[in-house]
């Protein structure tokens, strides 16, 4: 924690100075269960406020202590008194890993997490602070899925940068025109930005991780990747040709060079993005197109404004869909769903948050598992193979 506060004591400053706006600092640990001597998870709230007003003293505006895990069941359980007796504190469930594959029980632990956090307040605001996690890797700066691993201290950028693509897109003379200035973009703003961290790694003896540019939004339209998305010559999102726009802006990402960390995809937050809020108010845009999205470098589903009454096993099964796609795609995805107490689908959405563009509750088309899917097994998905093997 001292190392902690040492770091953004000197980051900030650091950053601002080359001209660069630094919205929040975080800080992420370990996984919580593993901080807790011979794992006695119920600790973990106490853990957490401690934790908390460390990091409120040394500067650091949230903190995550990582997800639950399953070699650790009980740990899923905590969270939501977790999040219920903290105000800044992140945490996060592992449904699915590269090394284990899904794990059914998780699956469904962390949909009784979804949906018991939902009730903490009468707005279901609890579960911004937590997500499902399949295939995330340590060292994500993006909350709710950022964690540690291993002893030596690191820091990641998380850049705010949908309004890249929006200038981008904005007036280009074709799709090569507009991807060339996007990967400029990108690079140049990269490049800046490694030029700072690479000083402050060395004046602090700290790893440097990388820069994650997912296309992460703010809720206007000149910062929303929905809007860049329509720009670029889809009517509205949600509608045919919006997974193509998606894929070109993804692949634009791709191209750019850069130190890499976290995501770098498509962040998809509908109640933190103003054109999507306003999409799935209309209806255009659902549970299912976001997913689909994701399998052309989205990040999974995020901020999705959910009926009050969805039940566990609903949620089981939209969690288990991300995990299968995580899989067969060997690619991180998170989901982060919000359950609104007494509203049902189509009522709009009421929240007062700066950081939230308000939207309309979307249907769920989920019923709850059955047969060996409902099991208790951990079973892994292989990368589907071409013929060149």
């Amino acid at each position: 924690m001292h190392k902690a506060g040492e770091f953004i004591a000197l980051a900030r400053p650091a950053f601002e100075s080359a001209g660069l706006e630094v919205q929040t600092a975080r800080l992420a640990t370990i996984p919580f269960s593993h901080l807790l001597a011979e794992r006695d998870v119920s600790e973990a709230v106490r853990l957490a406020q401690s934790l908390e007003r460390a990091a409120r003293f040394l500067g650091y505006e949230y903190i995550s202590i990582g997800p639950a895990v399953p070699d650790v069941p009980a740990s899923y359980a905590m969270i939501p008194d977790i999040l219920a007796k903290t105000q800044a504190v992140f945490a996060a469930g592992i449904i699915a890993s590269s090394e284990s594959g899904i794990d059914l029980t998780a699956v469904r632990a962390c949909a009784e997490v979804i949906q018991r956090a939902a009730s903490i307040s009468t707005d279901g605001f609890a579960n911004l602070r937590f997500a499902a996690l399949a295939n995330v890797p340590p060292g994500v700066p993006f909350f709710p899925a950022a964690y540690h691993e291993g002893d030596q201290p690191t820091f990641a950028l998380a850049i705010e940068s949908a309004d890249l693509a929006v200038e981008a897109v904005t007036g280009a003379a074709s799709l090569q025109a507009a991807r060339r200035r996007l990967v400029s973009s990108i690079e140049t703003q990269a490049q800046l930005i490694t030029q700072v961290g690479n000083r402050l790694a060395e004046m602090l003896g700290l790893q440097f991780a990388g820069i994650d540019f997912s296309f992460a939004p703010f809720p206007d339209r000149e910062r929303s990747f929905g809007e860049a998305m329509e720009r670029l010559g889809v009517p509205v999102v949600g509608l045919h040709g919006s997974l193509a726009a998606a894929a070109f802006l993804a692949d634009a990402l791709d191209r750019a060079n850069f130190y890499r960390a976290g995501f770098n995809g498509l962040f998809l937050p509908v109640l933190e993005d103003a054109v999507l809020a306003a999409r799935a108010a209309e209806g255009n845009l659902g549970i299912t197109e976001i997913l689909l999205y994701s399998a052309v470098c989205g990040s999974g589903l995020d901020t999705l404004p959910l009926p009050g009454e969805v039940t566990s096993g609903q949620l089981a099964s939209i969690l288990l869909d991300l995990a299968a796609l995580a899989q067969r795609l060997e690619k991180p995805l998170t989901a982060r769903l919000m359950p609104i107490p007494g509203k049902v689908a189509g009522d709009p959405t009421g929240f007062d948050f700066p950081y939230f563009a308000n939207s309309r509750v979307l249907a769920v088309k989920a019923e709850p598992l059955r047969g060996l899917l409902a099991g208790e097994e951990t079973v892994g998905l292989r990368r589907r193979k071409t013929n060149d093997g």
